[in-house]
């Protein structure tokens, strides 16, 4: 992946070990980390986690591989750390939705899944869809993928509103399980 990615108000970079306060933030102003977990475990899986990203970067370019994994998302103006985005492997029962069969119990298979988190103080400003679409656009040009997915909750309106705003189709999984499984959104490779 070119690094970083610009948009017109956006750098989306690779993370680094300076970004660890600025993750663990985010996961917990959105709510990400689990409850029963103290403040310096929370902290220290966190830090385990950023470690483990940036190692990933490496190896996944040594293997030829795709680009998998999140990226910092920075306002160029003031270089202020404002959410995570991705391109991550997507295991869902895809079969389920109406488009796909609409079968109970469809077994998982894997899509490229496009994942996005805006810090709550930068969210409903557009970020997460200018992130969301220059690494579509990447994923599509430079992957040459033919489409992206992204998953949510029914009443994750923020999430909807951006898959939206990337043009992707919404589709409700009619069946109940997995939970964040409700809403997915498609969107194909342009003409």
């Amino acid at each position: 992946m070119p690094e970083p990615i610009e948009t017109e108000r956006l750098l989306i970079r690779e993370l680094s070990a300076s970004d660890l306060l600025d993750c663990h933030r985010l996961n917990l102003d959105i709510g990400w980390n689990e409850p029963s977990l103290a403040e310096k475990e929370a902290l220290e899986r966190r830090q385990r986690w950023l470690e483990w990203t940036i190692r990933g970067y490496e190896q996944l370019r040594l293997l030829d591989q795709p680009p998998y994994g999140e990226r910092a998302v920075v306002l160029k103006e003031g270089h202020v750390f404002v959410g995570l985005i991705g391109l991550v492997p997507l295991l869902a029962p895809f079969g389920q939705l109406p488009s796909r069969g609409g079968r109970a119990l469809a077994p998982f298979t894997a899509e490229v899944g496009l994942f996005w988190a805006v810090s709550p103080a930068h969210q409903g400003r557009g970020i997460a869809s200018e992130a969301g679409r220059a690494l579509a656009n990447f994923a599509f040009q430079a992957l040459r993928v033919e489409r992206v997915l992204a998953c949510t909750e029914y009443d994750n309106v923020g999430s909807i509103a951006v898959m939206r705003s990337l043009g992707m189709q919404l589709e409700r999984n009619p069946e109940p399980e997995p939970p964040w499984f409700q809403i997915t959104g498609t969107l194909e490779k342009p003409e």
